[in-house]
């Protein structure tokens, strides 16, 4: 398979945090983000600059900018949505990275979602395009990103269609080829979680059929119905090998928008689930898995309830014989028992049964033996 580039941001930190308890300890985010740098991931969202009347969760940002340890080869980034944004960024670089500037033309099509989450309409919003657009041109940027929120549907206004969505990146892009500025990305947002993985599919095969000679996307998928992990599958599929696609999830899938309806339930792609999947690809991503599971840890006893991730609580496919279940470990049924994966027999002591009379053994698993997989001599410590 000729998958595309990936390139992973992880957003815990912002999109994660940005809904949580706002008396979560500064100390504690500073633990957690020194942890996560540790954990091999390349790019690191760590917050945003903005108001704490409406986002309070932000509030000891600059706090945290200064107090936590910058991992060397680790991007750390913020949300930067206008230049008063750039500024304060520009303030802390580093450790913040300001990444080359794009002209960027951004609208969440549900018109509901988009008064509630920034009192601009659809049409306000639009209006403004041609300001930035002549604001880019004077500051001699030549490149653009365009993007949609609530692509697939809105939970105020239900499912949209295909030529919907299509109309507002064709009147994007169309401003800004008049303006020669060149598209370089397009992103496509499920702000309220109502994205399937075969509109995925034919959304970016008509997005290359009309605009082939843009090969960066950006997916930024919330998780309330549980289609992003597939969804994403769905774009790696559709992609090739020409194609870059930026992967935005949370560690632990947490997260979500106060304005969608959905709350903290909106959740977004599980980092764990992501990398466990992109390396079960065989898409190298240079991440420690097991630092990413002590980190998904570490943000349960933080926010103090079990995130929505599933390889934290159940961990990788054992792929390794090392790493086999013990054929006669006890019944299990917690969630803390299931982390022998990882800290051993000691998870599961104080509960499970065994309800057999003689121990499991066997011919199939008295040691490594070779099987024959796709024409392929192997070794094996299992079925």
């Amino acid at each position: 398979m000729n998958w595309p580039t990936v390139i992973y941001n992880e957003e815990v930190m912002r999109e994660g945090f940005g809904i949580e308890d706002v008396g979560i300890p500064l100390e504690a985010k500073v633990a957690f983000l020194d942890a996560l740098s540790e954990t091999g991931l390349k790019r690191i969202t760590v917050g945003a600059f903005v108001s704490p009347l409406f986002v309070p969760q932000m509030g000891c940002f600059e706090e945290l900018l200064q107090q936590f340890r910058p991992k060397e080869g680790v991007t750390y980034l913020t949300f930067i949505h206008n230049l008063k944004a750039k500024k304060r960024a520009e303030k802390y670089s580093p450790p913040l990275t300001i990444e080359e500037e794009f002209c960027t033309l951004f609208l969440d099509i549900c018109d509901v979602h988009q008064r509630r989450n920034v009192n601009r309409s659809v049409e306000q919003m639009m209006e403004s395009w041609p300001e930035v657009i002549r604001d880019a041109k004077g500051r001699g940027i030549s490149k653009a990103r365009i993007g949609i929120g609530s692509a697939w549907g809105s939970n105020f206004l239900g499912k949209f269609s295909q030529s919907y969505r299509f109309l507002f990146l064709e009147r994007q892009m169309a401003l800004l080829n008049a303006a020669g500025i060149t598209v370089m990305e397009i992103g496509l947002h499920d702000s309220q979680s109502w994205c399937l993985p075969h509109e995925m599919e034919d959304d970016l095969k008509q997005i290359k059929h009309r605009w082939p000679e843009v090969k960066q996307f950006h997916l930024h998928m919330h998780n309330a119905r549980g289609m992003a992990l597939p969804a994403i599958y769905s774009a790696l599929r559709t992609l090739d090998q020409d194609d870059t696609v930026i992967i935005e999830g949370t560690l632990g899938g947490i997260g979500g928008g106060q304005f969608g309806g959905n709350g903290r339930a909106s959740g977004m792609a599980a980092t764990e689930d992501v990398i466990h999947m992109l390396e079960g690809l065989g898409i190298a991503t240079g991440v420690d898995l097991d630092k990413v599971i002590e980190c998904v840890w570490m943000l349960e006893e933080i926010i103090g309830r079990a995130v929505f991730g599933h390889v934290g609580k159940a961990g990788p496919r054992p792929t390794h014989p090392d790493a086999f279940y013990d054929p006669n470990m006890p019944g299990l049924e917690s969630l803390e028992a299931a982390r022998h994966f990882k800290l051993g027999p000691q998870a599961y002591q104080k509960e499970g049964y065994t309800p057999w009379k003689h121990p499991i053994s066997g011919p199939y698993y008295q040691g490594p033996r070779e099987i024959i997989n796709d024409g392929h001599t192997e070794k094996t410590n299992g079925l």
